[in-house]
């Protein structure tokens, strides 16, 4: 069953940390990365540009707005997402307490739902 792992940050607390912070967070990514790859859970994942990068669309009463930035505004943003195949709910629980950044940040995690048939996985 495939799992997305979305990881959520204050860009905030993610800048102020300084050259050697960051790469010490940014080596720990490429173990739980290489950890994944290693168990063949790992499907794909990325981290993404800062959320003052983000377009919104909204179509509302069929008009279309178009807004610079998140969605919604939240102290911790979307940072990165791994997908993940694991056998279930707990497995993808267990990597998700594994992500370098759970200790300052939050980890959402949700099955996939496939489009074919509607079942996740």
């Amino acid at each position: 069953m495939q799992y997305l792992l979305m990881i959520y940050t204050d860009e905030a607390v993610d800048n102020a940390m300084g050259p050697e912070e960051m790469g010490s967070l940014l080596e720990s990514y490429g173990r739980f990365t290489a950890e994944l790859e290693a168990a063949g859970a790992l499907v794909g994942g990325e981290r993404l540009h800062p959320v003052g990068t983000a377009t919104s669309v909204r179509s509302r009463d069929g008009k279309v707005t178009l807004t610079d930035g998140p969605f919604a505004e939240t102290k911790e943003q979307l940072g990165g997402y791994y997908i993940i195949d694991v056998p279930g709910l707990d497995e993808a629980i267990a990597w998700a307490k594994k992500l370098p950044s759970v200790v300052h940040g939050t980890i959402e995690v949700r099955p996939v739902w496939a489009a074919e048939g509607g079942e996740a996985g």
